[in-house]
C-alpha cells in the first residue's frame, strides 16, 4: 500500500525544504562493492555507476539541499571482509543507507549483522539469491535485480534451445550457486532435460580438476558454469587442457570480457549465457548509457551497472521523500518513490523529483534497469539476456521474459 504526503500547499512546500536544507546533514551513502576478490573485476564499474548518479543528483542540488556524500569499504568478495567492511561504514563512518553487496554470499550476513541489527536500508544490485526473497531481514534488505528463480527458468530456456540434451553443473559453494543451480536444475529437467551431476566448488583454489572430472559423467554435452570471473576462468582453463568439456553455458556472473583476452576467443566461441538486463529502448536505459559513456567511456559488456545507478537513485529520493537522514525512516519511503501511483520520473530528472516531492505529489521511479517497483520481499520483476561470445567480443542476441511455470 502506497501512503501519500499530505498534500499542502507548493508555496509553504518549498518553504519547509528550504528551511530543512538549511539545517539537513547531508545524505551519507555506503558503498559496499568488492574492489579485490573474485569480483574484482564488477566492483569497480559498479561503483563507478553509483558515482555517476551522484554526481548527476548532486548538479540537481542534492539530497534536501546538500550533496551526497558516499564512503566506499571493500568486500573482497567474501563474507567475513564485507560483515568488517559494512560494521565500519554504519558504526565508524555513520552512513545512512548501504549501496550494496553484490554477491549474495556477502549481502546475506551483511544483512543478518549489519542491516537489520542497526535499522540501516541495504539495496544491492546484484544479489540475486532466491533465498532473499525469504531472509528475515525486518524490510531493510531490498535488490534491483530480478531473483535467480527467475534466471534458472531463463537459463533452462536457453540450454534446450541450445540443443542440448543432458548438463552438468558446477557451481560456487555459496547462496548465489547453490540457488541458481536449484532454479535452473528444476526448470530444466521439467522441460525434459538430463541434469547429470552437480558439482559445487570452492573459491580460491589453484586447481579444480578433481570437480571437473565429478561433472564429466557420460553422455554429458555441455557443462553450465555458475560462478565468478577468476576461479571461472581457472575451471575453464582446466576443462580444456584436460579435454572434459567444449561446451558451455554460462550465468550473469561469468560474463566478463577479460576471459576472451585470457583464454582466447577460439575457446569461448559460441559459448551462450543468461545475465539480467533491461530492454535498452527505454528512456532510463538510454540516457544512463549516454552520461556513462560521457563520463567514463562506452558502458562494458558486464552486468548490473544500471542497476547500480538506480539502488543509488532510489536511496536519494527515499530520503528526499522523507525529508530525513534518518535510516528508518529512508527504508520507510523507499516503496513510495519506487513503485506505482505517482508522476513518472527517470534518470537525470532528480530536480523535477524534489520538486514534485515539494508539491505533496507521489513520484514512481522508472530506472535505467526498467522498472524497480519493490514487492512485500524487496524484490522487482525484470528481463534476461541472452548473450554469447562471439568472434572474441560478448554480444546479446536478445532481450526476453522467461516463461514461469503455473
Amino acid at each position: 500500500m502506497i501512503v501519500k504526503k499530505p498534500l499542502i500547499g507548493a508555496i509553504s512546500a518549498l518553504a519547509m525544504t528550504t528551511s530543512l536544507a538549511a539545517t539537513a546533514e547531508p545524505l551519507n551513502v555506503g558503498v559496499l562493492v568488492p574492489l579485490t576478490g573474485d569480483l574484482q573485476s564488477y566492483g569497480e564499474p559498479s561503483l563507478r555507476a553509483a558515482e555517476l548518479a551522484v554526481k548527476e543528483i548532486n548538479a540537481d542540488g542534492g539530497v534536501m539541499g546538500e550533496p551526497i556524500e558516499i564512503s566506499a569499504g571493500d568486500t573482497q568478495t567474501s563474507p567475513q571482509p564485507g560483515v568488517a567492511a559494512a560494521q565500519k561504514l554504519v558504526n565508524v563512518q555513520g552512513v545512512h543507507a548501504i549501496f550494496g553487496a553484490l554477491s549474495s554470499g556477502v549481502t546475506i550476513p551483511v544483512a543478518q549483522s549489519v542491516s537489520k541489527p542497526e535499522q540501516v536500508l541495504q539495496i544491492s544490485n546484484a544479489s540475486t539469491s532466491p533465498v532473499i526473497t525469504s531472509l528475515d531481514d525486518d524490510d531493510f534488505l531490498f535488490r534491483t535485480v530480478p531473483s535467480d528463480a527467475f534466471q534458472g527458468v531463463a537459463l533452462s530456456e536457453i540450454t534446450a534451445e541450445k540443443g542440448y540434451k543432458t548438463v552438468s553443473v558446477i557451481y560456487v559453494n555459496n547462496d548465489y550457486g547453490k540457488g541458481l543451480t536449484d532454479a535452473f536444475s528444476k526448470a530444466f529437467e521439467a522441460q525434459g532435460g538430463t541434469v547429470a551431476a552437480t558439482v559445487a566448488y570452492e573459491q580460491g583454489q589453484a586447481a579444480y580438476r578433481g570437480e571437473l572430472q565429478q561433472a564429466d559423467t557420460g553422455g554429458t554435452e555441455a557443462l553450465v558454469l555458475i560462478g565468478y570471473p577468476e576461479n571461472g576462468e581457472t575451471i575453464l582453463r582446466q576443462a580444456l587442457e584436460g579435454g572434459f568439456f567444449r561446451d558451455f553455458v554460462f550465468t550473469d556472473g561469468m560474463k566478463a570480457p577479460e576471459l576472451i583476452d585470457n583464454l582466447g576467443a577460439q575457446a569461448l566461441e559460441g559459448a551462450i549465457g543468461t545475465v539480467p538486463q533491461a530492454r535498452g529502448d527505454s528512456p532510463g536505459a538510454q540516457h544512463f548509457a549516454s552520461a556513462y559513456d560521457g563520463e567514463y567511456g562506452e558502458v562494458p559488456p558486464k552486468p548490473y551497472l544500471d542497476t547500480a545507478y538506480d539502488a543509488l537513485y532510489v536511496i536519494a529520493l527515499a530520503a528526499e521523500q522523507a525529508g530525513s537522514t534518518d535510516r528508518v525512516a529512508i527504508r520507510d519511503s523507499v516503496r513510495m518513490v519506487a513503485n506505482p501511483p505517482g508522476v513518472k520520473v527517470g534518470p537525470g530528472e532528480f530536480a523535477k523529483a524534489v520538486e514534485l516531492i515539494a508539491a505533496g505529489e507521489d513520484i514512481d521511479y522508472e530506472g535505467a534497469s526498467g522498472s524497480v517497483n519493490f514487492d512485500n520481499n524487496g524484490d522487482v520483476p525484470g528481463t534476461f539476456g541472452e548473450w554469447t561470445f562471439k568472434d572474441g567480443e560478448i554480444i546479446t542476441n536478445r532481450i526476453f521474459e522467461p516463461t514461469m511455470p503455473e
